[in-house]
């Protein structure tokens, strides 16, 4: 069997490529989850990735749950209720918590259905740049189940209360232009260009300081979660650090110089 996730460092560029096109690129079986996992700690140890694409191979981005072994109840949907709760907690669950915690900023580039937990998926990504042919949907309620991934806390963050409830409590699929009018992606293009656009996008973020880069996706995810005088607190902290780099005086230099700078993590 194929890798589930091919891992393609180029320079301070990292492509994840989800590479189950017989699954549609689910995301429920263990080897694709741990592959995940095994990413993002790869990607955190490194210092030099400074942005990562995500995207899937074949005509989808990601189906999201298996649905043939929904049907059967086997792999993760076996057993009785108190098996299967574990079994999402220590299974797809890993997947927010993980993406939760990569540190450079990641861009789904959607190049086809996002369906589930694959909606989910994206949505735990900093940006998202869709193809033509993408389709967003939150269908959990279309199989009887809820989002079990952490989709009710990730995409309401994306596409504000209203249209995640609009999504989540119908299971409608909303095309790329409708996703691009909600917020769900911050553009769409052709799908033969996706991957160039993707990457002009990380590009741009690869410019800038690296470490400073960093800080600033980590305190945008904070944002979400604490109060502001702790945002606060944590702010201060991290400029302290920023103002000391030798990056932050490279950039200054950079500006007044009228040139690009040249940043290095230092």
């Amino acid at each position: 069997m194929s890798e589930p996730l091919l891992f393609e460092n180029d320079g301070h560029l990292v492509t994840l490529t989800m590479n189950r096109p017989e699954t549609r690129n689910a995301v429920s079986e263990a080897d694709m989850i741990d592959a995940i996992e095994d990413a993002v700690h790869r990607i955190n140890g490194d210092a030099s990735v400074r942005a990562v694409i995500l995207t899937g191979a074949g005509t989808a981005f990601s189906s999201g749950g298996n649905l043939k072994h929904m049907r059967d109840r086997t792999d993760m949907f076996a057993g009785k209720p108190a098996e299967v709760r574990n079994a999402y907690r220590r299974g797809i669950q890993r997947i927010p918590r993980a993406m939760l915690d990569l540190e450079p900023p990641a861009i789904a580039a959607v190049n086809g259905p996002a369906i589930g937990a694959g909606c989910d998926l994206a949505m735990m990504c900093d940006l998202r740049v869709a193809a033509e042919s993408a389709i967003f949907a939150e269908s959990f309620i279309k199989v009887g189940i809820i989002p079990g991934d952490g989709g009710a806390w990730f995409l309401p963050r994306v596409a504000g209360l209203a249209r995640a409830s609009e999504m989540a409590l119908t299971g409608d699929p909303v095309d790329a232009r409708t996703a691009l009018e909600w917020g769900l992606v911050n553009r769409v293009v052709p799908g033969d260009a996706l991957m160039a656009e993707a990457r002009a996008l990380a590009e741009r973020i690869m410019v800038n300081p690296p470490e400073v880069t960093r800080m600033t996706k980590r305190l945008l995810r904070e944002a979400q979660l604490t109060r502001l005088d702790s945002l606060l607190e944590l702010s201060a902290a991290y400029q302290a650090i920023a103002h000391t780099t030798q990056d932050h005086q490279e950039a200054v230099r950079a500006l007044l110089e009228k040139r690009q700078g040249e940043f290095t993590g230092d």
